[in-house]
């Protein structure tokens, strides 16, 4: 049984433990300095210590006794291999603060952005409107904190490597382990089991190159296993984000310029040519990026999970200053991408699909027949090749909210699988739902200050809605995703609801401690 402990480079290693350690200095490096990264190599620390022992218990107990001092690390820029495409990676030395990281944001909004996309004359646009809505959203990092913490069994030889346990993308692993042990790909075997809960995080193996190298050197079979602790503080966590939205009516109420301005820390959430793009006869969209040191990756949609929560939560507030209802606002503007589009522009959506599930949810339900004791948000979205549209019924006791039921319309193409199928779309809305109310990871010199569910806030069986209602689109189209598309508008659909119950509008996740 092997146990290991992340530690920053550069580490000196004190101990007093004299029984179950392991190589000279304790440390094994994940990434050979001169190695080229490919797009999922990715680890928090390069350098690891390794604890060795018969039983989980003993290398826990082991571990409790190191004595660990780290030094900083210093800048560095690598280049990446994305598939074929070469970039350059900047990660800057230096301890990192959540408090300076927002104050940095709020700052990039004034510097020089990208554009991304332009149609009509924006700027004219907004001079002559009648009536200008504002709003800044923001999200926090976010761990995966998956069920089962990461783990996986390695038997490394000179003729093969064996490898079992939970992995997302194990055909791109393959080509890191064999470019990392030496040995040829025809002879590394990685098994697959299920998975306890993967969301993004178990797209980076850097806990199998772990403990591949592990076994290799200690020429044995090992079985290498995150605590929660090590899980939660050693993540690859959903980045940080703020967007700043604009829209102009003019005296008809007719949204006639949208503009919208976002980033993270350090990779921009941005999709220019999602809606409302072409729906809009003056639109801008820009970005930036901050970069960081702390360690980020896929998260569950990655940054459609906040382009989905803002941007669907600032139209709501747009079709309140319109006088429309919210539904219709939409069909509106998807109207308009329909019969007529912005010339010489290309749409990522198909604005006839979009329409369609909200029709769907707006008929199923039962929207407009509103019960003045349970306050309704609707949001939608398009990600993954798939539409959902969502209506979420809350209500307020004893100050609490509690979600009573989400309706939801799914357009995924042909649905292969009908139970399968309602169990993703189910699972992404109690996800969404809960890491909307309650999810934030934040950092205090560089040091994550949430290490366990003591303090990392997860929904909990009794907070999740008291019904689903899942409709699929009939449909001949070829299938699509379904893991993720459930997720990002249910964000928006709870901000919206929360609106409802005491006029105030949700700009900051989580919510609650909005």
């Amino acid at each position: 049984m092997y146990y290991f402990l992340p530690l920053i480079p550069k580490t000196n290693l004190r101990s007093d433990v004299t029984k179950a350690v392991a190589f000279d200095g304790y440390t094994i490096k994940v990434f050979e300095e001169d190695y080229e990264k490919a797009f999922f190599d990715t680890r928090t620390f390069n350098e690891v210590a390794v604890v060795v022992g018969n039983s989980t218990w003993e290398v826990m107990n082991a571990k409790k006794a190191l004595k660990i001092e780290c030094e900083p690390i210093e800048s560095t820029t690598d280049t990446r291999d994305r598939f074929g495409q070469k970039w350059h990676e900047h990660t800057p030395a230096g301890l990192e603060n959540t408090t300076d990281h927002y104050a940095q944001m709020e700052a990039m909004y004034l510097k020089k952005t990208e554009v991304r996309r332009r149609d009509g004359d924006p700027e004219a646009a907004f001079i002559k409107a009648n009536k200008i809505i504002e709003a800044t959203y923001t999200a926090p990092f976010l761990a995966h904190n998956c069920m089962e913490p990461m783990n996986f069994f390695a038997h490394v030889t000179a003729e093969k490597a064996e490898l079992i346990g939970p992995l997302q993308k194990p055909e791109l692993t393959e080509k890191t382990l064999s470019a990392r042990l030496g040995i040829s790909p025809e002879k590394i075997d990685i098994q697959m089991t299920r998975m306890g809960g993967g969301y993004g995080r178990r797209s980076y193996a850097h806990w199998l190159i772990e403990a591949a190298l592990i076994s290799q050197k200690m020429n044995a079979p090992v079985k290498l296993i995150y605590t929660r602790e090590d899980e939660m503080t050693d993540g690859i966590y959903r980045p940080s984000y703020l967007a700043r939205y604009r829209a102009g009516l003019d005296k008809d109420n007719k949204l006639i310029a949208f503009h919208v301005n976002t980033g993270g820390i350090p990779q921009s959430p941005l999709h220019q040519d999602r809606f409302p793009a072409g729906a809009v006869d003056n639109y801008l969209a820009e970005d930036w990026t901050i970069d960081s040191n702390l360690t980020v990756g896929s998260f569950r949609a990655p940054s459609s999970n906040f382009m989905a929560s803002a941007e669907q939560s600032f139209l709501d507030e747009v079709a309140e200053a319109a006088e429309k209802d919210p539904i219709d606002f939409r069909l509106e503007l998807l109207d308009r991408a329909i019969t007529n589009p912005i010339e010489g522009k290309t749409n990522d959506y198909d604005p006839l699909r979009y329409a369609g599930v909200l029709k769907l949810v707006k008929e199923k339900s039962n929207w407009g027949q509103e019960n003045v004791n349970i306050h309704r948000g609707v949001s939608a979205y398009f990600c993954h090749n798939s539409y959902a549209a969502q209506v979420l019924d809350l209500v307020m006791e004893d100050g609490k909210p509690i979600v009573k039921k989400v309706t939801c319309a799914v357009d995924c193409g042909i649905v292969v699988n009908p139970d399968a199928a309602t169990n993703l779309a189910e699972g992404g809305i109690v996800d969404g739902i809960g890491n909307a109310l309650y999810g934030e990871l934040t950092f205090v010199d560089g040091r994550p200050q949430e290490s366990n569910f003591d303090k990392y806030r997860m929904i909990r069986m009794q907070e999740a809605p008291k019904e689903i209602d899942i409709h699929f689109v009939e449909s001949e189209l070829a299938p699509t995703g379904l893991g993720e598309p459930t997720f990002p508008p249910v964000f928006a659909a709870v901000a919206n609801a929360l609106y409802k119950t005491k006029g105030k509008r949700h700009y900051n996740q989580p919510f609650l401690k909005d």
